[in-house]
This record gives C-alpha cells, sequence and structure tokens, in this order.
C-alpha cells in the first residue's frame, strides 16, 4: 500500500485540472469530470496505475441518487472516494436518461475530486445548484488491504 500511497501523492502533486469551461449563465470557470479525466490519464500512466469509474444509482425517500465510485488500483491494492449527486425532479429539455447521465457526471466529478486532492471550494458550481437537485458529497473507502 505504501507504494500506491507515494504515487497518489505524486500524481496529487502534479496533477493540473484547471476551471477551463465557463458557465454563461452564471458567470463562473469551472472543471468538467472530463476535464479531470484527460488531465490525469497522463499521469496515472506515468505511475502505471489503473483507474474505474462506476455508478449505483440508488432509490431514497422516492429520489434517485447517483453514487460514483472513483477507484485507483496498483495491481495489488485499491483506493477509492465516492461522491454522490441527486437526480432532478423537474429538468426541462432532458429525458431521463439524459437527466441520469448528468447526475452520473456531476457524482463522478465530486468522486474524481476527492480521490485526486482537488479542490473545489472556490468552484461556484459547487455551492450553487441553480434549482438543480444535485448535492455533491466525497467521502473516502480505503480498501480493506488498507486497514
Amino acid at each position: 500500500m505504501k507504494e500506491l500511497i507515494k504515487k497518489m501523492v505524486a500524481i496529487q502533486s502534479e496533477l493540473k485540472a484547471p476551471k477551463n469551461q465557463v458557465n454563461s449563465f452564471g458567470k463562473y470557470k469551472y472543471r468538467s469530470c472530463e476535464d479531470i479525466i484527460e488531465a490525469v490519464k497522463p499521469l496515472l500512466a506515468k505511475h502505471e496505475l489503473y483507474m474505474n469509474i462506476s455508478d449505483v444509482v440508488i432509490e431514497v425517500g422516492g429520489k434517485n441518487y447517483v453514487e460514483a465510485i472513483a477507484t485507483v488500483y496498483d495491481g495489488e491494492t485499491q483506493i477509492s472516494a465516492t461522491g454522490f449527486a441527486r437526480e432532478s425532479t423537474d429538468k426541462k429539455g432532458m429525458d431521463d436518461a439524459q437527466q441520469t447521465g448528468a447526475t452520473s457526471s456531476y457524482a463522478r466529478k465530486y468522486a474524481l475530486n476527492g480521490l485526486f486532492g482537488i479542490d473545489d471550494t472556490k468552484d461556484a458550481d459547487a455551492t450553487n445548484t441553480h434549482g438543480k437537485e444535485a448535492t455533491p458529497v466525497n467521502s473516502f473507502k480505503p480498501s480493506s488491504s488498507f486497514l
């Protein structure tokens, strides 16, 4: 596990995922899930790590949440982080599949933020939901070999 931690520390210090996207409605910059993945892939290759992101849809109180799990493997051990987002119930102009996809992307972004130590506290997207129901939550889930 020590080697994986060393590699993750290196990736976290090398990772540059600037906020290159612009929300013209809210007039702020942000980074997308895709921006983070694009920035981290070369670093994962450099440090010979594999990343997987998976989703689980969970119903709580009649509302759907997407739990995204981002995991990095070194072939022996793994580290994971989880992000959650709730599907909007009134997203006009999107069908159900598009709503779930947008919620998945949002949850994945926050799972990646947690996994790679990306600080989004100054990101307006982290606090401004523009009336949407998505609420990001990050949590670290170490693999059993970590404990």
